[in-house]
């Protein structure tokens, strides 16, 4: 073996990844090529093949890794609405991966590492429901999270995608979920 920077890497996976989820954020999935990122990571245009095998499989350890810190910020979230606001949050804070995650056929979904994380998120976005007083849980539960996640949802597509600056404006899009959500989920519109 030479000792070019084409052959060695400290963390080839994680250099790999990073450089995808840049792609991403500037140009979308679309643009991923791993030929592309070998040559951003300095390596050869085989090396990043060792660790995801083709694009798809690049693509479904982004999701996965975006649904584990999806997951991790939803943690601990004292009720629904704030459950909602750091869904928003991570959108904003992780725009490639929230754009990788909630495109289905740009993974294998039936990689278990991807079916685990993706589970894992579910559980904490279900949990947000049940901190829901009985009457406000409506008569099915998993409506009410629906209704709860295609709002957080919705909000964050909206918001990444520009299309909220209007209605936003200047303030905290935080806060300005937070007063949606009270609306929406709160009868008498207090905490």
């Amino acid at each position: 073996m030479t000792s070019t920077g084409t052959y060695h890497h400290g963390d080839l996976r994680q250099a790999v990844l990073t450089a995808a989820l840049d792609v991403i954020r500037t140009e979308g999935p679309g643009a991923l090529s791993l030929r592309d990122l070998a040559r951003r990571a300095g390596v050869s245009h085989a090396a990043p093949a060792h660790h995801f095998k083709d694009r798809t499989g690049l693509l479904t350890a982004i999701a996965t890794e975006g649904y584990e810190l999806f997951a991790d910020a939803l943690a601990d979230a004292p009720d629904l609405r704030e459950r909602g606001v750091r869904y928003v949050r991570f959108a904003t804070g992780h725009p490639a991966h929230f754009q990788v995650m909630f495109q289905p056929e740009l993974c294998r979904g039936d990689d278990p590492d991807l079916v685990a994380a993706k589970l894992r998120a579910s559980v904490e976005l279900r949990t947000g429901v049940s901190t829901l007083p009985a009457a406000r849980r409506g008569e099915d539960p998993r409506l009410t999270g629906t209704a709860a996640w295609s709002l957080a949802h919705g909000f964050a597509t909206l918001l990444l995608s520009g299309n909220l600056s209007g209605a936003v404006g200047d303030r905290d899009p935080e806060e300005v979920f937070r007063s949606l959500a009270a609306s929406m989920f709160e009868a008498d519109g207090a905490d």
